[in-house]
């Protein structure tokens, strides 16, 4: 069986079952492969649900990019045009998500499962790429020192909105989107230029007066 088929066929059981294979060995024997040339490909069938999860964050960035008007955007359109192909990605696979999510919540009693640790990794990278236009463009401010943790800020707003997905009951999903537009709106408001800024600029106008005297 081809490695690339492993993914989808694994991906599929849960969908029917609700649940993992029992075993290796079971899953395997399904596909007609042995058990040692699945592991050849994967160490467990966690190994195979990071590695969707990835793919999930990656295919929504490529979609994205790939918006006629994806080159005129600034930080937070390309960030809020990431937010919604995640979610029609995330739509399509919300039985997995749902398992995955909800199973590694269970097992660790933890805001963030194991599960992401690749996915949200490739997204701090994403976002540090976009804030970094952001910061040439003025529409984020430069602040040395405190722009170093906006990377936790937007990790947390990524666990926000993943956590508001699994738990959202509404037609379409119509209440994240809602969620979405929000939490992009007060994470920029934070990052962007305000009274903050205002303030620091004051702070270094008052200590070179004081300097000069």
């Amino acid at each position: 069986m081809e490695p690339t088929l492993l993914k989808p066929a694994y991906l599929d059981y849960l969908r029917r079952h609700g649940h993992a294979p029992k075993t290796v060995f079971v899953f395997a024997d399904a596909q007609g492969i042995t058990e040692g040339e699945f592991y050849r490909h994967y160490a467990s069938f966690a190994a195979i649900e990071r590695e969707a999860w990835v793919e999930f964050g990656r295919e929504a960035r490529a979609q994205a990019a790939q918006e006629p008007a994806w080159q005129g955007y600034g930080s937070r359109e390309k960030l809020l045009a990431f937010y919604y192909t995640l979610l029609e990605i995330l739509k399509n696979n919300r039985s997995f998500v749902l398992l995955t999510l909800k199973r590694s919540q269970q097992r660790r009693l933890a805001v963030v499962p194991k599960v992401l640790d690749q996915f949200e990794a490739d997204f701090k990278d994403f976002v540090e790429e976009i804030l970094h236009e952001g910061r040439s463009t003025g529409e984020v401010a430069s602040r040395p020192f405190l722009q170093d943790g906006y990377g936790r800020i937007f990790l947390r707003q990524l666990q926000f909105i993943l956590l508001f997905f699994v738990r959202d009951e509404s037609a379409g999903f119509e209440r994240t989107d809602a969620a979405v537009e929000k939490a992009v709106t007060l994470s920029f408001d934070l990052v962007g230029r305000n009274t903050f800024d205002s303030a620091l600029d004051f702070g270094r106008f008052l200590l070179q007066r004081t300097s000069v005297g």
